[in-house]
């Protein structure tokens, strides 16, 4: 199984905004999980199973619960995909930095879990340092541990 986090990206949720994220700036993020076994798995990624942190600090994101569409019990077949939409919110200030975690469960058993990092508007160099510098170091980076321990965990 590979899970991979992408399409971070400011916006607003298709169903109307939380009243508790009242002051706080909408994004979202997919999390796909895909098959690269022989057989088929059920996987659930579910309200729970994913932490959204923002900032140097690490505050919990507001997950709006209502708008996100999880994975509950989906049989993915090899070399097929499901993907999970999480609608959040967090102060504009701190979602240069997002970390995402990810803990899958798959054939009712739990997989460990997968961090990801990023931020909203990264890709644009809004940092002041050039394009795609924080991007090509540290995601990079981040991204190939978890190919590396996505193909540990299929072997």
């Amino acid at each position: 199984m590979r899970v991979r986090v992408h399409r971070l990206e400011s916006g607003e949720p298709p169903r109307g905004r939380d009243d508790a994220a009242e002051g706080l700036t909408y994004f979202s993020v997919r999390v796909t999980v895909e098959n690269r076994g022989d057989r088929p798995f059920c996987i659930h990624v579910e309200d729970g199973q994913i932490d959204v942190r923002t900032g140097p600090d690490g505050e919990s994101a507001l997950i709006d619960w209502r708008n996100s569409q999880f994975i509950e019990g989906f049989d993915v077949y090899p070399l097929r995909r499901a993907t999970a939409v999480l609608y959040a919110a967090g102060p504009e200030a701190a979602l240069s930095q997002v970390d995402v975690q990810v803990q899958l469960r798959v054939d009712e058993e739990w997989a460990g879990r997968r961090l990801w990092a990023g931020g909203v508007g990264v890709h644009e160099g809004a940092t002041g340092a050039p394009a795609g510098a924080g991007r090509d170091s540290l995601a990079q980076q981040v991204s190939v541990f978890l190919q590396e321990q996505a193909e540990e965990g299929t072997a």
